[in-house]
Parts: structure tokens; C-alpha cells; sequence
């Protein structure tokens, strides 16, 4: 059985509605999953543009969260620290939280979500970056899944 990993109502390489994106409201879509392996006990996600002009942008960098939870509502708050114990890492720019993407000219970006299972405890410390998460996670995912979306400013 493997992840069903889920971004807001769309299919894996659908066009983004503009406000999930800087002209719309940049706010972050709404993200569900479930058929988790058994001994996951944290999750994380990183949403990138492998397409940008200056090498893959980092959009978002979210870990620490349970395996009890089953989705990331829409705009998520823009803080390190959530309520629930999940954490928002710096994407791009150093920012933390959600990026709503942005590309220049015309032409669609492909936009990734990467979806991990692990089995490390949920209790990473705040502020990380891609780089370091993805360090951190060598050798403790125990599944993923990845969900791809579109999005280009003739778009949406």
C-alpha cells in the first residue's frame, strides 16, 4: 500500500488556482494524506519550483508533524511553532512558512510537494532549511510521495 498524498481538490499536474499564488492571495492550499506505513511516527513536507532560473526554489518546509494528523489546512499561519507541535522551516528568501509561487515571463512552472513518512520523533528544532531537513531525514523515511502542480502567470 503506498501514501495517498493529496493537494486541495486537484489532480496530480493540474494548474493552481491563482490564489494559492503572489497574484492571488499567496495563501497556503489545503493538504491531506493517509495510508501511512506502519512505525511512522512524524512527517514532513517540502514544496519546490524545479523550474525557477536561478535552481530549485524552496516554497515551503513543514515537519514535526504527528502521524495522528491527517492534513494541512488552507493559509496556514506563517509562524515557526503551531499549536499542534507542527513546525514550518525556512523556504526561500529565509521565510518561514508558505510561499505562494511566483514565476517570471509567462511560461507554467511545475511546482512539487514531497511528501516524507519517518521514523524520527517529532521533535526537529525550528528554523530549518530544506537542505538540513532532507540531511536530517537521510535513512529515517519509511515512505513518500510526491504531487505536482502547475502554475504560470498567463495562468489561473
Amino acid at each position: 500500500m503506498s501514501i495517498q498524498f493529496k493537494v486541495s481538490s486537484y489532480n496530480d499536474g493540474d494548474f493552481m488556482d491563482r490564489k494559492y499564488t503572489c497574484k492571488g492571495e499567496g495563501i497556503s492550499p489545503e493538504i491531506t494524506w493517509s495510508d501511512l506505513p506502519t512505525g511512522t511516527r512524524s512527517l514532513a513536507l517540502i514544496m519546490e519550483d524545479p523550474d525557477a532560473p536561478i535552481g530549485t526554489f524552496t516554497h515551503w518546509v513543514v515537519y514535526n508533524i504527528a502521524p495522528s494528523i491527517t492534513g494541512l489546512k488552507e493559509n496556514m499561519p506563517k509562524i515557526p511553532k503551531l499549536e499542534n507541535g507542527i513546525t514550518q522551516g525556512r523556504g526561500g528568501l529565509g521565510r518561514v512558512g508558505y510561499i505562494g509561487p511566483c514565476p517570471p515571463g509567462k511560461k507554467p512552472h511545475r511546482y512539487v510537494f514531497h511528501f516524507y513518512a519517518t521514523q524520527l520523533a517529532p521533535n526537529l528544532g525550528e528554523g530549518l532549511r530544506k537542505k538540513e531537513l532532507l540531511k536530517i531525514l537521510e535513512g529515517n523515511v519509511t515512505g513518500e510521495a510526491t504531487f505536482t502542480l502547475k502554475y504560470g502567470r498567463s495562468e489561473g
